[in-house]
């Protein structure tokens, strides 16, 4: 995962101030000498590491910082707003034309993702409820048009293309068909090139003058480091771009485009990618992502993606059964099924507060999950509704369908009743709201409950 090894350095170099108590002017210092070599080896600019520390140090070194009770988590502090400056303060929010359709020209070197998150971009508007229309604008690499009618197949948007001419005339018709039908977004997959070449600048920028868009996004992979900087700012120097989204954000990268774009080339990244699915696009946030790197977790976007992800009529109704304490087993099936849409229980884990920083420690074997669906998924519908049936012949059968041993089938009912018992202590003393809160994380609390790789489902 991006910025891992950025984070374990920082937790070592903070870790060293809180075991001091008082801060002189020389601990500050070190730590922030520390600070600028992991930022280094992180990718980030070179520049922008010193300027980034110097910041840090001049408010650090400050009287009401060294005098405060707990200069370290003072510190800490202001790392973590240095941070969210660095990376843009606050969300950039996508352009929206005055009379639609908003035109949006995605850019990018081949590659980089662009045709796959035209797709994603599209598809996370179509969710909020308008109407995106792709357009196939790359007529050079085979297959392109092909590429972008699957994923917007896929993604349930539909695609304009006119085969191989000229792309210009392409993006005119395609723009004239949006005001016609009534898309309010446009998007122009454009070609790529292996690297910025006068050619491929020069149809950008015929496009541009053409259909006057109102948004130029790049596409950059973060995982190439630096090198993705220095792309972005050979794009904005002939085009003028407007944004930045980040690719493979997820993938093992050392983070450092994230940290040096908006400062060196001005321009905010806007959105990242985050995983190979089409669902897997996040509007990018300072703030959160400052916090992450801290290990400080990131609770709004975890409710944001169970929000997203998770079935609310589902939620009300396991709601309702767990007042009623009607629990069974079909509703931890649903429940697992839930969670494993919302993407690794690793990666979840993560955006929790306190477990970020241990969660590398924990061996989370993903396959525990479909193990336990397997087990249900071996029952019969009445075993399913009332698992105080199951004796020790039925305990074989279901066994052997799915190849494992009765031992398993014995771990998932003991945590079943485990759950069963904590839902009826939860719903007879807690509040409707701290129910609903349990419905937007299902199983998460007991998820957590020590997955370590010791072949036993602890759900």
């Amino acid at each position: 995962m991006a910025f891992e090894g950025l984070s374990d350095r920082l937790e070592a170099a903070f870790k060293k101030l809180k075991s001091k108590g008082a801060l002189t002017e020389k601990d500050v210092k070190e730590a922030m000498r520390e600070v600028r070599l992991a930022l280094l080896e992180a990718d980030v600019n070179y520049k922008v590491a010193k300027d980034f520390t110097q910041k840090v140090t001049d408010r650090a070194v400050g009287e009401k910082v060294m005098e405060s009770l707990t200069p370290s988590q003072m510190v800490i502090k202001i790392v973590n707003e240095e941070l969210t400056s660095l990376m843009g303060g606050t969300k950039a929010r996508l352009a929206v034309a005055n009379h639609p359709p908003t035109v949006v020209m995605m850019c990018g070197l081949q590659g980089s993702g662009k045709t796959t998150h035209s797709a994603k971009l599209a598809l996370m508007l179509k969710n909020q409820g308008h109407r995106p229309l792709l357009v196939a604008c790359d007529i050079y690499r085979p297959a392109a048009i092909k590429q972008l009618q699957v994923v917007g197949e896929k993604a349930g948007v539909p695609v304009f293309e006119m085969g191989q001419i000229n792309p210009v005339e392409i993006a005119k018709k395609a723009l004239q068909l949006a005001k016609d039908q009534g898309y309010d977004y446009v998007f122009l997959d454009t070609a790529g090139r292996l690297h910025v070449d006068e050619e491929l600048m020069n149809e950008l920028k015929n496009i541009k003058s053409e259909v006057k868009p109102h948004e130029i996004l790049l596409v950059v992979d973060s995982m190439t480091g630096q090198d993705a900087v220095n792309v972005a700012t050979s794009f904005d120097a002939a085009l003028g771009i407007d944004g930045l989204i980040l690719t493979k954000l997820d993938g093992d990268t050392r983070g450092g485009a994230a940290l040096s774009a908006r400062a060196v080339t001005g321009k905010p990244i806007k959105f990242v990618g985050t995983g190979e699915k089409l669902g897997d696009l996040d509007v990018f946030h300072p703030d959160r992502m400052a916090s992450r790197i801290l290990g400080m977790g990131d609770m709004l976007s975890l409710i944001e993606k169970a929000e997203r992800e998770l079935d609310e009529k589902k939620a009300i109704e396991l709601e309702k059964k767990l007042r009623k304490n009607k629990f069974d087993l079909n509703d931890l099936l649903d429940q697992l099924q839930q969670m494993r849409k919302m993407g690794s229980i690793k990666d979840l884990l993560k955006m929790l507060p306190g477990v970020s920083k241990k969660i590398d420690e924990v061996e989370v074997d993903e396959r525990q999950f479909d193990r336990m669906q397997a087990i249900i998924l071996s029952m019969t519908p009445q075993e399913r509704t009332k698992p105080d049936i199951i004796n020790p012949s039925r305990k074989r059968r279901i066994a052997a369908g799915y190849g494992m041993q009765v031992e398993d089938v014995n771990r998932l009912l003991s945590q079943y009743r485990q759950m069963q018992k904590m839902f009826k202590q939860f719903s007879g003393k807690s509040s409707k709201k701290m129910r609903k809160r349990m419905m937007n994380m299902p199983g998460m609390m007991n998820g957590m409950n020590g997955m370590g790789g010791n072949g036993g489902f602890q759900f």
